[in-house]
């Protein structure tokens, strides 16, 4: 089926290629596992699953367990909160834009894991990168106040939920656990 779209005569398969993109992104089967780790809002909101602990040695496997299971969320919040102090700063905020940009393709939405050189990179050494380049690069803005101020609201609101939220009934819909989670 040929169709005729101003001047250029185009063909239904010319098309195809171009598509593709947008189906694979929308597919959910060939999501990286880095969003796929991103858990469910509702399931991280939970308000039966808060519980002051009681011993300083279980705060900080509490922390250490969060921080692994909602790692993707507790990033989302933090660059969130990021972008809330730079409203005001049009410029930051533009290179904070382009910053997400890079974020999302480069962690967020990979289908597959980051190739460099025939060498397979971590997504946590993606992430780890990505957020000192844009810490780096937001730092050389004029709103240097503001993205400390931020990363510092963000990363105790990050290690508060962290702590009383409690980790037993993480797993139970899951059929596999991760590794770097300690055994309990």
């Amino acid at each position: 089926m040929t169709t005729i779209y101003g001047t250029n005569p185009t063909a239904a398969n010319d098309l195809a290629p171009k598509l593709e993109y947008i189906t694979r992104t929308n597919n959910h089967h060939h999501v990286r596992p880095g969003l796929a780790t991103r858990r469910p809002w509702k399931q991280m909101l939970d308000l039966r699953s808060f519980h002051f602990p009681r011993k300083v040695a279980s705060v900080i496997t509490r922390i250490k367990t969060n921080i692994v299971y909602f790692q993707t969320n507790y990033t989302i919040l933090v660059l969130f909160s990021v972008f809330l102090s730079l409203v005001w700063k049009p410029f930051a905020l533009l290179i904070l834009l382009a910053l997400i940009g890079a974020w999302l393709f480069l962690y967020f939405l990979r289908d597959e894991p980051l190739t460099v050189f025939d060498r397979e990179i971590d997504h946590r050494v993606v992430l780890i990168v990505m957020s000192v380049l844009t810490l780096s690069v937001l730092f050389l803005t004029d709103a240097k106040l503001n993205i400390a101020v931020a990363v510092v609201a963000g990363v105790v609101v990050v290690l508060l939920h962290a702590a009383v939220r409690k980790t037993e009934e993480m797993y139970q819909n899951e059929d596999e656990t991760s590794p770097l989670l300690p055994q309990v």
